[in-house]
């Protein structure tokens, strides 16, 4: 076995890659592609029927499981063991602000601006079922505001890491075992989820569900930034247009993940933080300052009173009925999250060695997602503030759900608003190359069992997630659409291999404050 601990340099070879886990998702990711490219109708039938399936059957379960995800963090963050220092090291790898701006950007490039426009709209104008509002009203902002809370916040962020990243610390780089998926199911299975064929399945489930949750970004991206260059400079919103979008994108984020976590992955991450952070203070400046600090303090305000409420919510659905709303929503995103849970918390044990695990859960459970929800705030609440000071500014463009018409819709009635906007699409478009490179890097980890995997590897998957992406949008901005549903089918597996986290963290935690 590999000594985790070991100092590692990346192979030039693909002598170390897992052929077996290889060929499953790569032939996995082709044969979706080949489906979408020949029978679109067949991969819709499939996509809609394992979408309500899981939906009905999981939706339940991934309440109570990102639920408990969150809850048993904060025990982690009050216990004896949670000062233990994890990853081998007595200091950290990474300053704080790095730190937290690589964090940050993977999972904010995948909402963090045109969801952060248009949900708190959506939720405006179509009061949540929880809340039962008339919609359109000054009294349905704050409910608007926390139902968007709710889906990008503790729970939110807590799956992506406040667990696993303390197994997958703990077992790989003090017991040797290897930076992957499987590791999180060693605690029910033992060496035969390390090398037998449990630990294959748990390993493409993972990698196949990052994947999807990957190339929908990236697919949508082109279709923002295409309508946003036809917007505001009159380029053509065409397959050309999009297709030189992505490709751009591709070759940014996979030459980020060839220079590794150290160079390309930070300076990518950095860079968003500071350009964000600019973004936001101007808004925040020019815009309605008192609106948004009021929504802001009234949206959180319901979003803590009604938390568990909100978090177990399930209306007409009962157990196993119809999810309607809740399938469309709150079952889509945690599906989302979970799908991504097992890899980002890959990411996030690597670039986190030397810290504790309470600073750990308190970075992703609490400040990341307190920090994500004023962003949200100061993008989606100044929508709301121009929609009720001239009705239809915003939701004229936003109708037909068209995300990045309702994000062009505010920042083009802020003060400098052609630049503004333009900087925003700059913003997602390097937002979403964050979740690219950071992605790219722990799917090559996972497939060859290298901190530093071969850069052919890396640039496979970066191409490839970028090809497919490609061959979505030929097929019609529909299938991107079938993609956001399968990333829901692909996020049941990766729900059962998240299941140990519950109680052994708490275990190794706890076997900790005791030496």
């Amino acid at each position: 076995m590999t000594d985790a601990t070991a100092p590692q340099t990346a192979s030039s070879g693909l002598g170390h890659i897992n052929k077996p886990l290889f060929v499953i998702t790569g032939g996995f990711i082709a044969i979706f592609c080949l489906i979408a490219l020949f029978d679109l109708d067949l991969l819709a039938s499939l996509v809609d029927t394992g979408f309500a399936w899981s939906a009905r059957f999981f939706g339940l379960y991934w309440q109570i499981l990102l639920l408990a995800t969150f809850v048993i963090g904060l025990v982690l963050v009050v216990l004896p063991g949670g000062k233990a220092l994890m990853g081998g090291l007595t200091a950290p790898e990474f300053p704080v602000f790095q730190w937290g701006a690589m964090i940050m950007c993977t999972l904010l490039a995948g909402g963090g601006v045109f969801w952060a426009a248009a949900e708190p709209m959506a939720h405006f104008l179509y009061s949540p079922p929880h809340f039962g509002g008339e919609g359109g009203t000054a009294a349905d902002v704050a409910p608007a505001m926390a139902q968007s809370f709710m889906h990008w916040g503790f729970l939110a962020w807590a799956i992506l890491g406040a667990l696993t990243t303390v197994m997958l610390m703990h077992y790989h780089y003090e017991k040797g075992l290897p930076l992957a998926p499987r590791t999180l199911l060693y605690p029910l299975f033992g060496d035969r989820a390390i090398n037998g064929p449990i630990g294959l399945i748990a390993d493409a489930s993972c990698i196949i569900a990052v994947v999807a949750g990957t190339v929908g970004p990236i697919g949508f991206l082109g279709l923002q930034v295409s309508y946003g260059l036809n917007a505001l400079f009159g380029i053509p919103d065409s397959f050309a247009t999009q297709a030189v979008v992505i490709l751009g994108l591709v070759a940014l984020y996979t030459a980020s993940a060839m220079s590794g976590l150290s160079k390309g992955i930070q300076i990518l991450s950095r860079f968003n933080v500071i350009l964000a952070g600019a973004l936001l203070a101007f808004m925040l400046i020019a815009g309605p300052t008192g609106f948004i600090f009021s929504s802001f303090f009234g949206g959180f305000t319901t979003y803590i009173t009604d938390f568990i409420p909100m978090a177990m919510h399930r209306g007409d659905a009962g157990l196993f009925g119809d999810a309607g709303w809740l399938g469309w929503w709150t079952v889509f995103f945690w599906g989302w999250f979970l799908g991504y849970g097992p890899l980002m918390a890959m990411f996030i044990a690597r670039v986190s060695r030397g810290r504790s695990i309470r600073s750990i859960v308190i970075m992703l459970a609490i400040i990341a997602p307190i920090v994500t929800n004023f962003w949200f705030t100061i993008v989606g609440g100044t929508g709301l503030w121009f929609e009720l000071e001239t009705p239809g500014s915003v939701s004229t463009a936003f109708e037909g759900f068209n995300l990045p018409a309702a994000l062009l819709a505010i920042t083009q009635q802020l003060p400098l608003g052609f630049i503004v906007s333009v900087l925003f699409l700059i913003l997602t478009t390097v937002f979403v190359a964050t979740t690219g490179d950071s992605m790219t890097y722990v799917i090559s980890v996972a497939m060859s069992n290298e901190d530093k995997p071969a850069l052919p590897v890396r640039v496979f998957w970066g191409v490839a997630m970028g090809v497919m992406a490609l061959i979505l949008i030929y097929t019609g901005s529909g299938t991107i659409g079938k993609l956001q549903s399968f990333i829901v089918v692909t996020a049941v597996p990766v729900s059962l291999v998240l299941l140990p986290s519950l109680w052994d963290a708490l275990r190794i935690t706890l076997a900790k404050g005791r030496n």
